[in-house]
């Protein structure tokens, strides 16, 4: 029988810092069993067990929550690569070996709901498609033993308060993690969403409507999210949830769809982000940096790893089962300090190497 684990508003109401592993398209495109483009997780049926090994991977590098892999899964996503019959299938089997690594690693399982990319902040005869979208997928994770239901990466506040309305008409009960996603969109100097509400006003709509976790995710990198936290921090009294994208983002080109190559000027986005990658040290900071802000809803998003989630959660504190094999350069060969290593190396050869 699986371990009682506690709930997710327990804990973060308790003070407790929670980190949650973000990232799967990405991660699978890098693998070559995902298209660019689309980003339909096909993988869930055609690789199954590949999606329960990487569960388990950012459940042992310290992922306090596995979420299901079911960001577009979605209806209009499935019908856009032409397999909608497949829609319940693979959101059901998504979310049963989401289920299964949650209870073998004492985790949480979040079943995922997100942008549908039908919102029109100007035909309300869309919200009732988007609608229906937000409310198979709750149910099947309702059904499937979600211990919440996280609504990510709307860049629109219309639809991530129509998410939050499905939530709550079909969550039965479960909480509600909305994370929104701030693009470069600004009215009077201040960030906005899509469909130009200013981002104070967002996150008081968002709390008006019932989230009970509130925050940004996706499209901005750490320094850049951060930025703008103090705006969430300001207008919400409920936990605050930080997921940014692992990308050197910067105040000219504060989300990754925006970043350029150095050398050729061409954009990143989507398969060549690599250049501006987020070492350790700085998703190491970006804990840091959480924790001393009260934010407890911490991970990483679209180009997360293992070794990004691992280096997160030693930031605020915890210990995960990777971090046994977390860096000691004692034992190097050339830059250690263990008196039995060969001198030759680690004094006339580490010559060669020495940073000035």
């Amino acid at each position: 029988m699986a371990t009682q684990v506690k709930g997710l508003l327990e804990r973060l109401n308790n003070g407790e810092t929670i980190v949650v592993a973000e990232g799967y398209l990405f991660l699978f495109e890098r693998r070559g069993l995902l298209k660019a483009g689309a980003f339909v997780p096909e993988v869930i049926l055609e690789y199954p067990e590949l999606v329960r090994q990487q569960y388990w991977e950012f459940a042992h590098a310290g992922s306090d929550v596995v979420v299901a892999f079911t960001y577009y899964a979605h209806r209009e996503k499935m019908r856009l690569i032409g397999r909608e019959q497949d829609l319940e299938k693979m959101n059901r089997t998504a979310l049963k070996l989401a289920r299964e690594v949650a209870d073998e690693t004492g985790t949480l399982m979040a079943g995922n709901i997100c942008n549908t990319t039908l919102y029109k902040p100007d035909d309300p005869t869309c919200e009732t498609k988007i609608m229906e979208i937000f409310r198979e997928q709750i149910v099947w994770a309702v059904e499937e033993g979600a211990d919440y239901i996280l609504s990510e990466t709307c860049g629109d506040i219309g639809e991530a308060l129509l998410s939050v309305k499905a939530i709550k008409e079909y969550g039965s009960g479960l909480p509600a993690v909305v994370t929104i996603s701030v693009y470069q969109n600004t009215i009077e100097g201040v960030p906005a969403t899509l469909d130009n509400v200013k981002l104070s006003n967002a996150i008081k709509m968002l709390e008006d409507a019932g989230a009970d976790v509130i925050g940004l995710n996706c499209a901005r990198g750490p320094e850049t999210t951060l930025s703008i936290m103090h705006i969430v921090k300001e207008n919400c009294k409920k936990p605050l949830a930080c997921v940014p994208v692992p990308y050197r983002t910067t105040d000219d080109k504060p989300n990754m769809q925006l970043l350029t190559d150095s050398k050729t000027g061409e954009r990143l986005f989507p398969d060549n982000l690599d250049c501006a990658l987020c070492t350790r040290a700085d998703i190491y900071e970006f804990g840091k940096r959480c924790k001393e802000m009260g934010i407890g809803y911490v991970g990483v998003c679209c180009g997360n790893s293992p070794h990004y989630t691992r280096a997160l959660a030693e930031s605020v504190g915890h210990r995960p089962p990777a971090s046994k094999y977390s860096k000691d350069m004692s034992q190097h060969f050339m830059l250690g300090d263990d008196t039995s290593l060969n001198k030759r190396y680690t004094s006339d050869v580490k010559q060669l190497i020495t940073i000035e």
